[in-house]
């Protein structure tokens, strides 16, 4: 079995990182699974972790009143997901539910805040990889309103 820091070696978003900076991550995580239909968190919930998916994949899913769930995206092998624990006031802004067993590498939100706030370099590092995540999840959902609303005129 590969150690979590042997784990994030073969991620392509740590892909790059130094070695001591691939080991306080690593120190932060532990591996987890859930089964299909399974919840990893849920909108309002605390942002407490974030997850590198290993294997299987998860709906980003929103709730929307007289609908129902609606996904707005789905993440698979590689991919992180959630990243709310980097800006306060540290809540989940949507669902993320299993839809095929599925295991992960979570890590603990505070404990790597932690280790930004102790090392700036660090932490810049962190933001400009995760901003890439929140730039791309952005651009998805647009891409998606265009799909459901046309294109503008």
């Amino acid at each position: 079995m590969k150690s979590i820091k042997e784990l994030l070696t073969g991620s392509e978003f740590f892909k790059g990182l130094p070695a001591e900076d691939l080991q306080l991550i690593a120190g932060c995580g532990s591996n987890v699974q859930f089964e299909a239909g399974a919840y990893l968190f849920h909108e309002g919930d605390p942002s407490d972790r974030f997850y590198l998916i290993r294997h299987g994949r998860v709906a980003l899913e929103f709730w929307s009143p007289g609908r129902g769930p609606i996904t707005v995206g789905t993440l698979g092998p590689g991919e992180l997901i959630g990243w709310s624990w980097l800006v306060p006031p540290y809540q989940k802004t949507s669902d993320a539910r299993a839809i095929e067993p599925t295991r992960a590498t979570s890590f603990d939100g505070a404990c790597i805040r932690a280790k930004c706030e102790e090392d700036p370099r660090f932490g810049y590092e962190l933001l400009k990889r995760f901003a890439q995540i929140i730039e791309r999840r952005l651009e998805d959902a647009r891409l998606q309103l265009l799909d459901v609303y046309g294109t503008r005129k």
